[in-house]
């Protein structure tokens, strides 16, 4: 049995005469055990109520409908609870009246409460684990476990102190990427670059025998070609397809080579 419910029943006792009273205090409680707080009897608020663990003045003025009104302790969730008697039965129904969600349970009072012992707590309740279990499953979990959704949705991701979000991260603190080595030989390694312009890859459509990723030798155009390109003709670093190996002799035929019939005929 939830501890200090003994006490609140001591204070009550006087004004319990019906099973349903005593059942009612029973309700208060673990209401109150889950962090519940009562404000007042009756569906509208008055403008002096505060907070209380006890039962208000008039909590059962009206024996077939009891009226209550609870707040959570941390002021997020409220209830209006109310107590309808029905023969021998009672319909505990509760509602958010904010989010106007709405929870009941039907009890036969009998079966919880003792009718010949009503001024006697240690006789008075019957099965209390089995009314504690339902009253916690069935009317206090549904607002509690909203409660809890909506806590771990306002729960802020930790920034450390020195975070400034227009800061450029260094580039040491990016993951590292391998670098997309291009096989030279591959179908679509000329033009790679134009196709996938974020890929990585260097070398547009013009295929570039310097940069083509074959092995290079230490020819340096700039330093000219003897005998056909005097050196500063290609500017240091500048692409350049080469139109020969260096140092060989232009291939081809000599101008004067095959001359046509009678070239040598001035009158031709």
């Amino acid at each position: 049995m939830a501890p200090g419910l003994q006490l609140l029943f001591a204070s009550v006792a006087q004004e319990i005469s019906v099973p349903q009273d005593a059942l009612i205090c029973f309700v208060h409680w673990e209401l109150v055990s889950q962090g519940y707080e009562c404000l007042g009897a009756g569906d509208r608020p008055v403008s002096d109520e505060t907070k209380s663990e006890l039962l208000p003045p008039g909590w059962n003025a009206n024996k077939e409908l009891y009226t209550l009104r609870y707040r959570s302790v941390d002021d997020t969730s409220e209830i209006l609870l109310k107590a309808i008697m029905v023969e021998s039965s009672i319909i505990i129904n509760a509602m958010d009246p904010k989010l106007e969600q709405v929870v009941d349970l039907t009890l036969d009072v009998a079966d919880y409460i003792d009718g010949d012992n009503l001024k006697n707590f240690h006789r008075v309740f019957r099965k209390s684990e089995d009314l504690s279990q339902q009253l916690l499953t069935t009317i206090i979990s549904p607002f509690t476990s909203r409660k809890s959704k909506a806590e771990k949705a306002s729960v802020k991701r930790e920034i450390p102190s020195d975070y400034d979000p227009l800061r450029i991260p260094p580039r040491n603190s990016e993951p590292s990427r391998q670098p997309n080595r291009i096989n030279p030989l591959g179908p679509f390694a000329a033009g790679g670059s134009d196709l996938d312009p974020f890929g990585g890859r260097s070398g547009g459509m013009i295929v570039d025998p310097l940069r083509s990723g074959f092995p290079r030798s230490g020819f340096d155009p700039s330093t000219g070609i003897p005998g056909r390109l005097p050196p500063g003709s290609v500017p240091p670093g500048a692409r350049f397809d080469p139109f020969g190996p260096p140092g060989s002799r232009v291939a081809g035929p000599d101008p004067d080579h095959l001359p046509p019939p009678g070239y040598d005929d001035m009158f031709m």
